[in-house]
């Protein structure tokens, strides 16, 4: 043994030498403190300690300007660029019945049609200039603009970025490429049958109705002119309802001087506070399929689960890793692809809602033959959370998973004022994710058991395949099948 600790110890000194780290005074003394471990006796690395990781990410500065536009700022020279988003108090939740696909053509349209400056070919040929990205997107509950550009080109984009929020145009040439492309999406819709579950999985989970679920058609597209565009910008897009987060290579003061400039004379509006509706499905359990020519199922299992600003949100988020959220070492996984073979793929994923009830489901894709099997499991492993508490090791390996993950949301400036401008715009603490990685901390596996019996229902699964027909007949295992007629998709 003492043998082979000295080669060790040899080899280690051999690898830094080539590595050239062992030219100054100091790695070569690091050099001879690893020899002098190994050839101690290393501490097995399996069982050495740490201290919790401490991470406090900066804080940036909140700024309101006079007609309610809130701004983040965080400087960071390290490269000479910028990055502005603008989330903005709007949505497809805003959208009538008989227009839906309103909120997103709006925002395209934003960003395609041109302001009243500047003709849409001449936009596009100027962000090429600068080599700026400037996007626009409207989706169900909050529209997003966004410019990344160089430092040396601010003033010019930034001039850009302000009217297409403000004064687009909505060229009618590019309104009518847009519902070009919108019914073109809708005819190709039924194409991709993971798409498929996910969108009729919703409909299931929260009515076909409701905004979460509900699907522009070609009819809806139809029906939307350039004016109920022109409307739409007009009363749901107001400086007082956008909150500006900046990033980069800038100074505070004449970043704030250029945003007065901009945006100070832009009279403030109407903002509704975002509502969303309740759920409109049922809360029981339901079996259905769809017919597609294919070889495999898509399937889809969960169940409507809670805000998060729940109470137990937090032990749900650990029972969620350790079901099926944590990939390869998750139970789902070790269970159905690397013991029994029957997915190469499978996880559970967790969407806390913040204006309605979130949702908790499986995915996963597998053979016919195999799904009963699937489900089976997945029915066994949820009764399994309710009759005993996790492992100690579980319990722990999912809370790092947790903290990891908390850190890698603060990798840059621009995902530190995202996350802020997130929180405010949800109604949220500005330390509300410091206070969820404090509560997970402090959970117990009897925490999760009394949570798991409380909020995840192997009796009130909603289940989804889509493939071949003969699902139909082997879900009937786990309650009345129906089979969902898809819409035509012209």
């Amino acid at each position: 043994m003492p043998d082979r600790r000295a080669a060790v110890a040899h080899v280690l000194m051999l690898a830094l030498v080539l590595a050239g780290l062992t030219g100054c005074g100091e790695r070569r003394m690091v050099s001879a403190a690893v020899a002098d471990r190994a050839g101690a006796g290393a501490v097995d690395p399996r069982q050495m300690t740490f201290p919790p990781v401490e991470f406090n990410p900066p804080e940036p500065e909140r700024v309101v300007l006079d007609n309610g536009m809130v701004v983040y700022l965080l400087e960071d020279h390290e490269l000479p660029l910028i990055t502005m988003s603008a989330t903005m108090r709007t949505g497809g939740w805003l959208e009538p019945d008989e227009k839906l696909g309103l909120a997103g053509l709006t925002g395209l349209a934003m960003r395609t049609g041109g302001t009243e400056r500047l003709p849409a070919a001449e936009l596009d040929q100027e962000l090429e200039r600068l080599a700026a990205v400037l996007t626009v997107s409207i989706g169900v509950e909050s529209g997003v603009a966004s410019l990344d550009l160089l430092q040396k080109d601010l003033d010019r984009g930034l001039t850009i970025f302000a009217d297409v929020l403000r004064r687009p145009a909505f060229e009618p040439a590019r309104v009518e490429l847009a519902k070009l492309q919108a019914r073109e999406s809708i005819r190709r819709r039924h194409d991709q049958p993971q798409s498929i579950a996910s969108r009729e999985f919703a409909k299931l989970l929260y009515g076909p109705a409701h905004p979460f679920a509900r699907e522009s058609t070609v009819q809806t597209i139809g029906r939307i002119t350039r004016d109920d565009l022109i409307a739409f910008h007009a009363a749901t897009i107001h400086p007082n309802g956008i909150i500006l987060g900046v990033t980069g290579d800038f100074d505070r003061a004449a970043m704030l001087a250029k945003l007065h400039e901009v945006f100070g004379d832009w009279a403030p509006g109407p903002v509704q506070p975002t509502v969303v509706p309740p759920p409109q499905g049922t809360r029981d359990s339901a079996v259905r399929f769809i017919v597609k020519g294919t070889s495999q199922t898509h399937l889809r299992a969960g169940h409507l689960s809670l805000k998060e600003t729940d109470p137990d949100y937090p032990a749900l988020v650990l029972l969620n890793d350790i079901l099926g959220g944590g990939s390869f070492r998750s139970r789902l996984f070790q269970d159905i692809r690397t013991r029994q073979g029957l997915a190469y793929s499978i996880s559970s994923v967790l969407r806390g809602g913040i204006y309605a009830d979130g949702v908790w489901g499986v995915r996963t894709e597998t053979k016919s033959a195999s799904t009963q099997q699937v489900v089976a499991t997945l029915v066994a492993n949820l009764t399994r959370l309710h009759e005993q508490p996790v492992t100690e090791a579980e319990l722990e390996e999912a809370k790092e998973a947790f903290v990891n993950s908390f850190i890698f949301s603060f990798t840059s400036p621009a995902s530190i004022v995202n996350r802020r401008v997130e929180l405010e715009y949800d109604g949220l603490p500005k330390d509300f994710l410091q206070q969820l990685r404090d509560k997970v901390m402090k959970l117990t596996a009897e925490d999760l058991l009394r949570v798991a019996r409380k909020h995840l229902h192997p009796d009130r699964l909603k289940i989804l395949a889509v493939g071949p027909p003969e699902n139909g007949r082997i879900l009937a295992a786990f309650g009345e099948p129906k089979e969902i007629h898809l819409e035509p998709d012209s």
